[in-house]
């Protein structure tokens, strides 16, 4: 089994493709999001998709699923008023009202040790629906 860090709250695992796909993206820009979802049965924390340095918001979005909760990592590219380039990374956790209750507390106990292992997030959102995470709300948290 790879190298996986220990989520002390929940006994679950973040595998080391987690914390190396989010470096990639931190650093080398070859992913524009992370969604990550937890395997009950093995007890670990795993990458379910990545999206490509061409792909954004809306691609995020689409993958997150109706009925499960998940967690994702979006690297946000913006301008400011000041005219400087600048990125922001926002940690969500997708939480839809359509999951089953065990499936919420499970992610809820488990998101801080998750978000201790990615170090290097700006922003923590957690959303239950589209619009709670919108593109609007993500630029507002940026500025």
């Amino acid at each position: 089994m790879a190298m996986a860090f220990k989520m002390a709250a929940t006994g679950m695992w973040v595998t080391d493709e987690c914390k190396t796909s989010f470096m990639e993206m931190k650093w080398k820009k070859v992913h524009r999001f992370i969604v990550f979802k937890i395997d009950e049965a093995s007890r670990l924390v795993t990458v379910d998709k990545v999206g490509g340095p061409c792909e954004g918001y809306d691609e995020l979005a689409a993958s997150l699923p109706t009925d499960d909760c998940r967690y994702a990592v979006f690297d946000f590219d913006f301008v400011t008023t000041d005219n400087c380039k600048k990125s922001k990374i926002f940690f969500i956790a997708w939480s839809p009202s359509a999951s089953r209750i065990r499936e919420k507390m499970l992610y809820a106990a488990s998101k801080e040790g998750l978000r201790r292992a990615l170090e290097g997030i700006h922003y923590d959102m957690q959303a239950t629906d589209p619009t709670e995470m919108g593109m609007d709300v993500i630029k507002d948290r940026a500025k």
